[in-house]
């Protein structure tokens, strides 16, 4: 670790913190992102050994966040490790923010939604191909290269790769305003699909600058896309009301998507549709949204 020199600490997570960093041999900046180990007798966390071997398969890809080297420590008889990542200097939350006011009166131009929704779903199509899925996408985990307007995912902590059938996972994941209803509804099974709609939110939050579904609890974060979208029923989303959270809900009816999302041309809306849609398996792949009419006039030779 002598190699690195801390600059600021910018982040802090579950697994542990994250500092900005100068690699003093290339002069380049790098993101430290240091993980706690307990003990060296139970060794490496498995959560740790998973994320590095998902990101060292994954970070092949431009739209990943690059794993630059992992150093294992020992400083005052405790075990640490380091994860070396390319350092990127803003997230999608902060270029929202940054950009303009939020507000329809002064939307981010729609070439650059249509380039950055472009890149996401690469980078997501990518995770899926490797039997990955991120489960924890958000604005937050989404980095910006201004410079080159590259967009690239990071933050695989809750990635997991899964197998087909699809194990029965843990409850408690994304983060809630891009929480898929099927995780809401405590779905013991769920796969790629929740990731597609974490996508969606994040494509209204880009047309909007503000959270499509900022819910506060679980139960707020369902009745506001239960507002929105319609109260579901067997008929679009079979199997709903034997989730095991299914309650008695009040009963809305859909509302044209259009409406939260003036500005998106028609082609967008429709791709939108597709992501929000109740039933998992009708929800619209990575793959598949990237052939999308939405993309048609984008010049895909530059990706």
């Amino acid at each position: 670790m002598e190699n690195y020199e801390k600059l600021e600490k910018i982040g802090e997570g579950m697994y542990g913190k994250v500092y900005k960093a100068r690699d003093k041999r290339t002069g380049c900046l790098v993101a430290l992102k240091k993980t706690k180990l307990e003990n060296d007798d139970e060794g490496i966390p498995a959560t740790t050994l998973r994320e590095v071997s998902l990101l060292q398969m994954l970070s092949k890809s431009i739209y990943f966040v690059r794993l630059l080297s992992v150093e294992h420590l020992h400083k005052n008889g405790r075990p640490s490790l380091y994860l070396v990542f390319e350092y990127v200097d803003t997230d999608l939350r902060k270029f929202i923010d940054m950009s303009s006011p939020a507000g329809s009166d002064n939307p981010l131009p729609p070439l650059t939604i249509k380039s950055f929704m472009y890149q996401l779903l690469k980078g997501v199509a990518h995770c899926h191909s490797h039997g990955v899925m991120h489960r924890d996408l958000k604005p937050q985990n989404i980095l910006v290269d201004w410079e080159r307007g590259l967009l690239k995912i990071a933050d695989l902590g809750l990635g997991r790769a899964f197998t087909v059938p699809v194990k029965s996972y843990t409850h408690e994941v994304v983060t809630l305003w891009y929480r898929a209803p099927e995780i809401l509804l405590g779905a013991s099974y769920y796969s790629t699909p929740v990731d597609m709609w974490s996508v969606g939110c994040i494509f209204a939050e880009l047309c909007r600058k503000t959270p499509l579904f900022p819910g506060n609890s679980e139960l707020q974060q369902l009745l506001y896309i239960f507002r929105l979208l319609g109260t579901p029923d067997e008929t679009v989303w079979p199997g709903v009301r034997s989730l095991r959270d299914w309650h008695a809900y009040p009963q809305w009816k859909p509302h044209n998507l259009a409406r939260v999302v003036p500005e998106l041309e028609q082609g967008g809306v429709d791709l939108l549709n597709s992501m929000l849609q109740y039933n998992p398996a009708s929800r619209i792949s990575a793959k598949e949204a990237l052939i999308h009419p939405y993309f048609d006039s984008l010049d895909k030779s530059q990706y």
